[in-house]
């Protein structure tokens, strides 16, 4: 007889893992315990050393659905004969550190009981078990267990109090376990705070929904606004109570059967809609359908997702049309997830609340996601995947805490060889956000016992999360340039070390030169870059109006062409701003440099041109007008514009002012916008191509990393990876971190790692 104690560390809480343990040790014989710790899972094992080494091998190779194991640690110690297997209360302990499982889809199991009749869980919303369910959302503080979440206040019953306890149970040790005699419940409320008389809450909510309501329902990670994603009426009316007047809705779809009438997936977009995260998948909607077309105006695409709860299930089930399913909020403000608040911001926008008793501890937004390259890439990375850690190849020595950006933000905290992304935090607008986000960064802290003593923040002064940091009282600070970051993010998820050539193609971002930055070729390693070629400078009239104003940027494109020849071009564009009151002012701007800082920003150059071909003149949310113009490229259409490279100046600067001529000539030939859009994105790809070429050739460097917000463009993203491979490059793009804002913050969390430690390190993560 030998005896072991063993620590599994990883997601090993809150998934099973102590009553796969329990029967694994009965399986092979053997006596001891199992406990949840700071540290992970403990177990002392005795027995026979061949049955110790099946069991310990089982642990690796046969673990449940949901754990993720990281390490598992043998050390031999002293045999005390004990009698049988016992799983033991959790044991906190000084060193507080474990992995936690992120909010999942609701399993099969589960759905079966849940339309049951006989069940006695039938139709019953919180139904879960240790393979589904919440976890992030309703953990305050660790070890994982019952008295430690937002179900500390629902005591067992006693059927729910056998299954706890019972080894052989689907349920045994699940901490969320619950059904309609003990655990949560719903309760339904017009916005007047009446509860009208119904006798099944969710069947009389999907009548509401039917008659064209507005609903307001809480869900995992906060509240959503629902209607009718069929009916006119409805939608426009939620757009004009939220405020939201053209941005994509996402829509909740009863099944896959439902997929099929609205879209047309792939086979990946299949496999990733139907994952264990249910994010939401942005796929190409069909010409005839049924959804209206007011959820995503002038976008071929529509954001699905499939019911994650089973109160979505349910709902869905009894409502049986595609439902739109958005986050709660006006916008610019973060999702609404504790019920006053809801109550005060959401009246005068929901004719009805679906709310529940089970406190939401942490707001967390939907992921959403898409297939770029023939990859599975998140767009936003929140509910279903946080807080999974992104593994890396070095020890952390010194804690460290990366602030994101202004848009999408994140944070990033690293601790050992962890990077922990956030959920989505938002645009930091307002006061709200920024509370969302110290929130977020105090509860991180917290789940994971990291106390920072370095802080990496964008170098922009005006960002909010910059004045977080340079505020803050950590003690080290490293400022991080905005797309060294994008591109040491991309390099972190790909594993690639040492120098690597760098394509950070984005919207805005604060460039060493105090100017705005954003199409840029990089030489880059995890501390340092060389900023090698960029795209040539133009102002921006008005400064962050012009963004919201594309016609500025496409005025101020011609005018950098025609200002000195004192003559511009008769086209439409030009044509519709006779009216303009403002232009006579904007003309001053651009010529005195007044208020007009220059960048070179690919997306600007994307929302200037979709001006110039009379597209779009002002915006409703970011990037809507190159989303629009991409929209509508022709994807077949051949041939590019002229561009010119700049080699006599260090960087080396492209110049885009033959683009802009040619499409001004296409313009007057009578060329659609069409065909215009497709020769752009050919012209922008072979650019990409061409300048890394010419790198590569001086350098010897093959691999290049695409990231930044303008690599979301599935169209220019496929047309540049197909260049770049047939000039012989390796390329690579994001998959589990998202390439806009929502991934910058693992990137300067990197940077600051590797500039603390004086040098260059191999810190790619496993994949």
């Amino acid at each position: 007889m030998i005896a072991q104690k063993i620590i599994v560390k990883g997601i090993v809480q809150g998934v099973g893992f102590r009553p796969f343990i329990y029967r694994l040790a009965k399986k092979y014989g053997l006596t001891g315990t199992v406990s949840n710790n700071a540290l992970g899972v403990e177990i002392i094992a005795e027995g026979d050393d061949a049955s110790l080494e099946s069991f310990t091998q089982s642990i690796n190779h046969s673990p449940p659905p949901l754990a993720l194991i990281d390490a598992v640690e043998i050390q031999s110690i002293p045999v005390k004969g004990r009698a049988e297997f016992s799983i033991e209360r959790s044991n906190g302990g000084d060193e507080r550190f474990t992995l936690i499982s992120p909010d999942v889809a609701v399993c099969d199991d589960c759905l079966e009981e849940l339309f049951n009749p006989p069940d006695r869980r039938y139709r019953y919303p919180f139904i879960n078990c240790t393979n589904c369910g919440p976890r992030f959302t309703i953990i305050q503080d660790i070890p994982y267990d019952r008295p430690k979440t937002t179900m500390s206040v629902f005591p067992m019953c006693p059927d729910c109090e056998r299954e706890y306890h019972d080894p052989g149970n689907r349920r045994f040790h699940a901490q969320p376990n619950a059904c309609p005699v003990c655990g949560p419940m719903l309760t339904l409320l017009d916005n007047k705070r009446n509860k009208p008389d119904a006798e099944d809450i969710l069947h009389y909510t999907a009548e509401l929904l039917k008659d064209g309501n507005i609903l307001a329902i809480k869900g995992l990670g906060g509240y959503h606004l629902a209607c009718d994603a069929a009916n006119d009426n409805a939608v426009t009316t939620l757009r004009e109570r939220k405020r939201r007047i053209e941005k994509p809705f996402a829509v909740m779809i009863p099944d896959i059967d439902w997929l099929h009438k609205i879209c047309s997936p792939s086979e990946d977009e299949l496999s990733f809609i139907q994952s264990i995260s249910h994010p939401i998948v942005l796929i190409q909607r069909k010409s005839n359908s049924p959804v209206s077309k007011h959820v995503a105006p002038q976008n071929n695409y529509i954001g699905v997702m499939l019911p994650y709860t089973p109160l979505h299930h349910i709902l869905l089930r009894d409502a049986a049309m595609p439902l739109v399913m958005t986050s709660a909020n006006i916008s610019e403000e973060p999702i609404a997830y504790k019920d006053p608040d809801a109550f005060g911001r959401l009246d005068t926008i929901a004719d009805y609340f679906l709310v529940h008793n089970r406190e939401i501890h942490m707001r967390c937004d939907d992921s959403v996601g898409a297939i770029l390259h023939n990859r599975q890439t998140m767009l936003r990375r929140s509910r279903g995947y946080v807080p999974y850690p992104i593994k890396l190849h070095i020890h952390t020595k010194q804690p460290i805490l990366a602030v994101g950006g202004h848009l999408k933000n994140t944070f990033c905290f690293l601790r050992d060889d962890f990077a922990f992304l956030s959920h989505h935090i938002g645009d930091l607008e307002n006061y709200e956000t920024l509370h969302s986000f110290t929130e977020g960064i105090e509860h991180f802290k917290n789940l994971f016992s990291i106390t920072p003593e370095i802080l990496a923040y964008d170098m922009h002064p005006e960002y909010l999360s910059t004045k977080y940091a340079l505020e803050s009282g950590i003690p080290v600070k490293i400022p991080v340039q905005h797309h060294h970051a994008h591109i040491v993010s991309c390099m972190t998820e790909n594993n690639l070390t040492g120098e690597t050539i760098g394509v950070s193609f984005d919207g805005t971002g604060y460039g060493s030169d105090g100017s705005i930055w954003g199409g840029e070729f990089m030489i880059a390693t995890q501390d340092r870059f060389d900023r090698v070629a960029h795209l040539d400078y133009f102002p921006l009239p008005g400064g962050e109006k012009a963004i919201k104003e594309p016609w500025r940027i496409g005025y101020a494109l011609l005018h950098e062409i025609f200002g000195i020849e004192q003559k511009n071009p008769d086209i439409p564009f030009m044509r519709s701003l006779a009216d303009r009151s403002a232009l006579p002012l904007l003309e001053k701007m651009i010529t005195q440099k007044f208020n007009s800082p220059l960048t070179s920003a690919a997306g600007r150059l994307f929302d200037g041109v979709a001006a110039i071909c009379n597209l779009r003149d002002t915006i409703n949310y970011e990037a809507q007008a190159a989303i629009e113009f991409q929209m509508i490229a022709d994807e077949h259409a051949t041939g590019i514009y002229n561009y010119d490279i700049d080699t006599t100046q260090t960087p080396r600067i492209i110049k885009w002012q033959g683009i802009v001529r040619n499409i001004i000539e296409d313009i007057r030939s009578g060329e659609t916008t069409h065909v215009i859009s497709g020769k752009f994105h050919n012209t922008i790809a072979h650019i990409i191509a061409d300048v890394s070429e010419r790198i590569k050739k001086e350098t010897g460097l093959k691999n290049i990393v695409l990231s930044g917000g303008v690599f979301q463009n599935a169209l220019l993203l496929e047309k540049a990876v197909k260049y770049l491979s047939q000039r012989g490059m390796q390329v690579f793009t994001h998959s589990r971190v998202p390439p806009n804002d929502g991934g910058l913050a693992l990137g300067q969390a990197v940077v600051a790692m590797s500039k603390a430690v004086g040098g260059t390190r191999s810190v790619g993560s496993k994949q």
